[in-house]
């Protein structure tokens, strides 16, 4: 498998990506071989379905290590991302001393010594590694997370759900890559891994931490490279078809809805017609399938019937005219 070192340039960058089904335009590709290269986090914004998670997947396929996903949502705190102590293991510790305790035959000036001993041991031990849950920041930075050697790809999902006083934490894990737990000491990360954070940008990111980052707007793609794109995740799909896929999705981009289909959406549409057995786009087929591409049934409802027929129409002419100018 590769490695950072073995990604010298951008170019390398790019074709290890294609290689995995992943068409990225040279800027990403910029900033991905920078953020290796630099080892800086990278920060990827853009509407959601258009690839940023999939960016991290691809690196973990690509640099053979393991993948840590942290998935941000409201209310996370540092119980779920970064440790915690398994309360009910710890209670369990406890019932087996008490038992022990109450199961003694020694006399009580004799084992009394003992059993303070013990109950002190016991609780120091209640908050030893044993007990320790690792959440996802611990586990990216703790040598444990490590793949043959190698530091781990830490993908912060959709950071913009999370709340700023986590981001604060979050820029703070960042500037060192260590997590001080207070029973146990300060964790330092032997190797710090290959940071990738996403936001879909339904709120703004603090300044201090994306001044810690490579930042990259990832778009809506040209027709070209969404053509390219749905070509190496869909192989088996006719030219024809996938060209008016991706027209279509193209056209539906440029009008007024409340939430345009990414390119997620416009590879599960291309699976589902080609589970229909379709090789060409229809008004019927389209109205029938729309649910697969659009999630919000006032989009849909906007979509149906007319301004299917005009974007169908649309697309037959240009296909007519592509054969026409192929005889």
């Amino acid at each position: 498998m590769t490695t950072p070192n073995q990604l010298p340039s951008v170019q390398s960058v790019a074709e290890a990506l294609r290689t995995k089904a992943y068409i990225a335009d040279h800027s990403l590709a910029t900033a991905i071989f920078l953020a290796l290269k630099l080892k800086r986090p990278l920060f990827l914004e853009g509407e959601a379905g258009v690839g940023k998670t999939e960016v991290a997947k691809i690196l973990s396929q690509m640099l053979d290590t393991r993948l840590i996903r942290l998935q941000c949502y409201e209310g996370l705190d540092v119980s779920t991302a970064v440790y915690e102590w398994n309360y009910a293991r710890q209670m369990l510790q406890i019932r087996l001393l008490e038992a022990t305790e109450q199961g003694s035959n020694a006399p009580e000036h004799a084992d009394e010594a003992a059993g303070r001993e013990l109950r002190e041991a016991v609780i120091q031990d209640l908050f030893s590694d044993t007990f320790l849950l690792r959440r996802p920041l611990l586990q990216a930075i703790d040598s444990r997370g490590q793949h043959n050697g190698k530091a781990p790809i830490l993908l912060i999902d959709e950071l913009d759900r999370a709340d700023e006083e986590f981001e604060a934490f979050l820029l703070e894990v960042l500037s060192d890559f260590q997590i001080t737990i207070p029973e146990i000491g300060t964790i330092q990360a032997p190797t710090p891994p290959v940071v990738v954070i996403t936001s879909n940008r339904t709120r703004e990111i603090h300044d201090a931490l994306k001044r810690r980052c490579l930042y990259h707007w990832i778009d809506y793609p040209s027709f070209e490279k969404e053509y390219a794109i749905l070509h190496a995740k869909a192989p088996h799909a006719s030219e024809k078809l996938s060209r008016e896929v991706v027209g279509f999705v193209q056209e539906l981009r440029r009008g007024e809805l409340y939430k345009f289909p990414g390119v997620a959406e416009t590879l599960d549409w291309m699976n589902a017609l080609t589970a229909l057995d379709q090789e060409e786009l229809t008004e019927n087929v389209v109205d029938e399938t729309l649910g697969v591409l659009l999630k919000y049934r006032d989009d849909i409802e906007k979509v149906q019937g007319q301004t299917v027929r005009e974007i169908v129409q649309v697309l037959r002419s240009q296909d007519s005219a592509l054969a026409s100018r192929d005889e």
